[in-house]
Parts: structure tokens; C-alpha cells; sequence
């Protein structure tokens, strides 16, 4: 059987449309989380700038046919984060926009952790932390031994790698050489309880995955230039599993919630929402009313 050609990424585009790009999914975010009044805010501000190039110039899909079998594929292991998701996705085209302020209601599709059928584009239902990466480990596994072009991402988090699942799972990454891997670690030293060397302390979680046989590169997470450039030696990398480890900052991008691990899991209220909508340049700050669709159009 000859499969179709693989999709094609977007085409690039440069920093400053990129940021916008960001901006658009952080103002998102804040209106999905407001109008929930529950969610997880924290994370997937500091993640937009990764979800941007991820989705707007590096992911190879269709969104006309999300089920593509030579598309590259995104796990969000840290499935809490997922109102980035929600947004990028939207945003691609995979459903509509308007879709967004529904975000964790009754009967909603898009719930407070990614489930797989729900919405197209969801490679899997996450949220218990470690089996998100695994999944990831083993659909690369399954795409190499097919000899399939597809890549395989995978978003993790300082707090995922507390659990022993994921050490299991880089073990076994690098033992079967799964170059088509990239795994992207949002690492900005929060989690739910605390600072992560408080709760819990990972230690160099970069120098662990290098000494289990990974490619390992340390970049700024907020910086397009070394995220491009990072995805792209991951690429060439053909032998070895890719770890990007990403310093992030929590809350980016509202000033009152960055590095502030109570916005880790808390909602704005309607004074923090204004707030946070103006610091992101919302042409209707003011306006609340989540459900109007002409709220998302910008």
C-alpha cells in the first residue's frame, strides 16, 4: 500500500508574528480559565511561546484530516496545561474558536484534561502524570519499526519527572535509539505545592536524561530563535531520543503571575482577569462576557 505524502508544516514566520501568535494563545487562556472559574493558568502562559512554534511552524498536520496516518504527533503529558492546547488547536484550525468558552462546562468537549475523541487532534487522554511520555516512547517505537516519517513530541514538566514512570520510559527510549522523539520539558521550577526543590527536589533533570543516553539541550523557552534552532538539531539528531529542556517562567506574560505557584492551579477572579487581559493587549479587556464570539475573532 504507497501512503499519502506526509502534511506540511506551516510556513515560518518571523519573531514578531510568532509573538503574536503567543499573545493571541495567552489571551486565550485567560478567558477559557476566567470563564471555567477553574483551571490551570500558570502553565500554559509560560508554555505559549512552545505551543507557537510547535503548532504555527513546526508540526506537520492536517486539520481537514486530523487522523493523517504521516502526521507528526503531540503528547501533553502534563495534561493540566491543557488550555494551551485547547487554544493552539483552535487556532490551527482543527475546530472552531468560539468553542474555546465552553472550557471545562458540562458536557463540554474540551475538559479539564485532553481526552482522546473528544476533539480532533488529541493523540491521547493525559492527565496521570508519567503515562503521557510513555504513550510518546512508544508510538515513536511503533513509527520507526513501520519506517514511517511521522515525529513524535512530547510535552513533560519538572513535576512529571518526580515520577519514576518517565525514568522507565527514557531508559527505554534511548535503548531502542528513537531519534524520531522529542521530548519538550517545561521547567520553570513550580508545581502545585511549591517550588519543585521543595516538594521534591529533581536535581539536573537535563544531566539525568543525558546520562540515560539522550540528546540534551538547554535552551530559553521563551525565546523563538533557540527553539527553532533546538528543533531542528533535534531533528538531525537520527540515533538518539531529544530532550529540550526549556526554562520557563510560570504565569508568563502577567506580571502577578509570574513565578507565582498559586496561579499554578487558581482561576482569575474578574479584577485579575481585566488585569491580565490589558497586560496582554486584549482590544476588550473590560468585556467578560466570554460566550460572545466576537471576543475570540481577534
Amino acid at each position: 500500500m504507497t501512503l499519502a505524502a506526509p502534511p506540511q508544516a506551516p510556513a515560518p514566520q518571523d519573531a514578531a508574528e510568532m509573538a503574536k501568535i503567543a499573545n493571541r494563545i495567552r489571551r486565550d487562556v485567560i478567558r477559557m480559565v476566567h470563564a471555567a472559574g477553574c483551571g490551570h493558568p500558570g502553565g500554559p502562559l509560560g508554555l505559549a511561546e512552545i505551543f507557537a512554534t510547535l503548532y504555527f511552524q513546526e508540526l506537520r498536520l492536517d486539520p481537514e484530516n486530523s487522523e493523517h496516518p504521516l502526521r507528526d504527533r503531540l503528547i501533553l503529558s502534563n495534561g493540566h496545561c491543557c488550555a494551551v492546547l485547547y487554544s493552539s488547536l483552535a487556532r490551527r484550525g482543527f475546530f472552531p474558536v468560539e468553542k474555546l468558552h465552553t472550557f471545562r462546562k458540562f458536557g463540554s468537549p474540551l475538559q479539564g484534561h485532553p481526552h482522546r475523541g473528544a476533539l480532533p487532534g488529541i493523540e491521547m487522554s493525559t492527565g496521570s502524570l508519567g503515562n503521557g511520555v510513555s504513550v510518546a516512547a512508544g508510538m515513536a517505537l511503533a513509527a520507526k519499526m513501520d519506517r514511517l516519517d511521522s515525529r513524535i513530541y512530547a510535552i513533560t514538566s519538572d513535576g512529571e519527572s518526580q515520577e519514576g514512570q518517565p525514568w522507565e520510559m527514557a531508559t527505554a527510549a534511548a535503548h531502542y535509539g528513537l531519534g524520531n522523539l522529542t521530548l519538550l520539558l517545561d521547567w520553570n521550577g513550580i508545581q502545585i505545592d511549591g517550588r519543585t526543590e521543595d516538594v521534591m527536589n529533581p536535581g539536573d533533570i537535563g544531566a539525568k536524561y543525558a546520562a540515560f543516553g539522550w540528546h540534551v539541550q538547554e535552551i530559553d523557552g521563551h525565546d523563538f530563535q533557540d527553539l527553532s534552532a533546538a528543533l531542528a538539531a533535534a531533528k538531525a539528531e537520527t540515533e538518539r531520543p531529544s530532550l529540550l529542556a526549556c526554562r520557563t517562567i510560570i504565569g508568563k506574560g502577567v506580571s502577578y503571575m509570574e513565578d507565582v505557584s498559586d496561579f499554578h492551579g487558581m482561576a482569575p477572579d474578574d479584577e485579575q482577569a481585566i488585569l491580565a487581559l490589558k497586560e496582554l493587549g486584549d482590544p476588550s479587556p473590560d468585556d467578560l462576557d466570554h460566550a460572545s464570539p466576537g471576543l475570540w475573532s481577534t
